[in-house]
């Protein structure tokens, strides 16, 4: 496989690299892409000195695979021309992902709608990733009616500077704010812009991306997207209302089950996901499993992973494999 990460200086191309070399992914040639800034920078993959080249370089070579995370912009201008080619796009941003057009996957969920003919595949929202993987196995077994989902998300998400914003605030150093307001020892209920009807796109994509990936337009979801002032790790609130009466034990039963989930959820031991042991990792974590008693069939729990890994890299990553191993390249 000749594979292309576009975006390969960036915090997630970074993670990309690492999941690929962990994973040990079939490449026999590797093109490292990014800004003209970074052209011509030095990155190392499993030991060997790779340049950094542009787009127009990369396009030209032709590659099997092109994983991107460089931005909608960057992938509405480019990822077309790496599909003229015959290359295939598996796409990080938000550009392509509620394209009818385009394939929204979680491969644990919906690899099987891939086909050959894909050329320009989406990856979702990190935090739509690991709720619908808590949802989906509860889904087939209960239906879901609605969704009310409270969001935790680390400033890593955000990128590099709101990383380094918060490290300077902790330490007392002035410095670029990535945020409009201070985020050390602060929540900040703004992720992404606000639309006209006073959500964010950040909520809009949990609203929206659940229905296109489960291919079920008969639940709905309303969200409220917080960043908090963590380095790592996205966790959420996930409140199901189901069509069907459930029993704990068996829902417990059914996520630890479910390829890619580790439930953590035992009271008595203090035991519950938290961010700073989801990272690093690939698995979505699930606990504070509990009945809402003040109404039937619902459901609440706490919902933590990786947003850099099973997010954003490791679920393209798991794409390409899936491409690989079903001849779709």
């Amino acid at each position: 496989m000749k594979v292309a990460v576009v975006g390969a200086t960036g915090m997630v191309g970074e993670v990309m690299l690492k999941v690929l070399a962990e994973r040990d992914f079939p490449i026999s040639e590797l093109l490292l892409v990014a800004s003209e800034r970074s052209i011509g920078k030095k990155l190392t993959y499993k030991d060997k000195e790779h340049t950094v080249i542009g787009l127009a370089d990369a396009v030209a070579a032709r590659p099997d695979i092109a994983i991107f995370s460089a931005g909608g912009g960057t992938s509405l201008e480019w990822a077309p021309k790496f599909a003229e080619v015959g290359t295939t796009v598996i796409d990080n941003s938000s550009a392509w992902r509620m394209d009818p057009t385009k394939k929204l996957v979680v491969p644990e969920i919906n690899a099987h709608v891939l086909t050959s003919e894909d050329k320009i595949i989406a990856n979702p929202n990190c935090s739509t990733i690991q709720m619908v993987m808590a949802l989906d196995p509860l889904h087939k077994k209960y239906g879901m009616k609605r969704v009310i989902v409270s969001t935790y998300q680390s400033v890593s998400g955000t990128g590099v500077k709101a990383v380094e914003q918060m490290e300077n605030e902790a330490a007392g150093v002035q410095g670029e704010m990535a945020y409009p307001y201070p985020i050390h020892r602060n929540a900040l209920p703004h992720c992404d812009v606000f639309l006209e009807n006073g959500y964010t796109k950040e909520e809009m994509k949990l609203a929206r991306e659940p229905q296109k990936i489960l291919d079920d337009r008969t639940f709905s979801v309303t969200a409220t997207a917080v960043r908090i002032p963590t380095a790592g790790g996205h966790s959420e609130s996930v409140n199901v209302e189901f069509y069907n009466d459930f029993d704990l034990s068996e829902v417990r039963k059914l996520l630890s089950e479910t390829p890619g989930i580790t439930v953590q959820d035992n009271p008595d031991t203090n035991t519950y996901p938290m961010p700073i042991y989801a990272n690093g990792k690939d698995d979505v974590f699930v606990g504070r499993i509990r009945r809402d008693e003040t109404q039937p069939n619902t459901l609440n729990m706490w919902v933590v992973s990786d947003n850099l890994r099973k997010g954003a890299a490791t679920n393209a990553v798991q794409i390409a494999e899936y491409l690989v191993e079903n001849n779709l390249v």
